[in-house]
């Protein structure tokens, strides 16, 4: 019995993650509606830095800085947190939750784009369709934006590509630095960089004082928002994302990512009643399809690389 229940852990962190994800926009969302965007980062990521923190004191996980050049880490946090989330947070407030969660869906469309420039990493026939019916589905959500009659949403839509862009330069960049780093160090350090540079934008573009700063801390809503964004989605999903990733194979982690888009969007359209028009469903099937055949199509051309390369190995 124990044996069968553990074959089912890394799908119970698998669902466990995409839940937390696909939320995170909405709780966002709610969150904007009491206070400014770079006020709540500084709070998230307070949270975020505190919890992970106290998870190391507790022996959960190690750190060790020693003997290492801060300068990549300084580096790859220009581009996630600080440009990431500065997009990210921005294109949420001058959109709805179940688009932004849509919309970040295509980080690893970003990636393998990026990959061809930075990587020499040149898609396949199919992996390439697949980007280009991601694009297709981008532009049929940024067409009903006109029968919405919204047009800030094309703002907070390029805002969103903008993060979408920084989150693919920042996952080229950590896989350079991956050797001298582990994921748990790097997101350590994210999390106090996010902390100190979102409280100092927060606090200079604040009209009142410190402690009135401060105060919005105590609103429920900010409570129930940073608690969230910071302990539930900058930490729990983390350790549940590498966990269902070090137990399962990339095609079927990959289901779960697109799970988080399809929970934003029902997160956004059911409890906050956001307008989802049939052009943008047929939008966001086409850039959920090619998300999973950019994901799943790139696995099969390592296996068959590395079917090759075994081969040539044997001969």
């Amino acid at each position: 019995m124990p044996e069968k229940i553990k074959d089912y852990r890394p799908y119970l962190a698998g669902l466990i993650f995409s839940l937390v994800f696909g939320f995170s926009f909405l709780f966002s969302k709610e969150a904007l509606e009491v206070i400014a965007p770079f006020h709540l980062l500084g709070f998230r990521f307070t949270v975020a830095a505190i919890s992970i923190t106290l998870v190391r004191e507790l022996g959960f996980i190690e750190t060790d800085f020693k003997n290492k050049s801060l300068k990549p880490l300084i580096l790859i946090s220009i581009f996630q947190p600080v440009l990431y989330f500065t997009f990210e947070i921005l294109g949420i407030n001058f959109t709805t939750s179940s688009q932004a969660g849509l919309m970040i869906s295509l980080l690893p469309v970003a990636v393998a784009v990026l990959a061809v420039f930075f990587l020499g990493e040149v898609p396949g026939r199919l992996q390439a369709g697949c980007i280009l019916l991601s694009v297709v589905g981008v532009g049929l959500v940024m067409a009903a934006q006109g029968e919405l009659g919204a047009s800030t949403h094309y703002l907070g839509i390029m805002l969103l590509l903008g993060a979408v862009l920084s989150g693919g330069i920042y996952n080229i960049i950590s896989r350079s630095i991956s050797n001298e780093y582990t994921p748990i160090e790097i997101t350590f350090f994210m999390c106090y960089t996010g902390a100190v540079l979102f409280n100092v934008m927060g606090f200079y573009r604040f009209s009142g004082g410190i402690i009135n700063y401060l105060g919005y801390i105590t609103h429920p809503q900010i409570i129930a928002s940073a608690l969230y964004l910071g302990a539930l989605s900058s930490v729990l999903a983390f350790f549940m994302l590498n966990y269902a990733l070090a137990r399962l194979p990339a095609s079927q982690a990959a289901v779960f990512a697109n799970l988080t888009t399809v929970v934003s969007i029902f997160a956004g359209v059911l409890i906050r009643g956001e307008p989802f028009l049939p052009q943008q469903a047929a939008g966001a099937l086409l850039i959920i399809i090619g998300v999973w055949g950019t994901n799943y199509f790139d696995l099969k051309e390592e296996v068959k690389s590395t079917s090759s390369a075994t081969g040539l190995q044997k001969e």
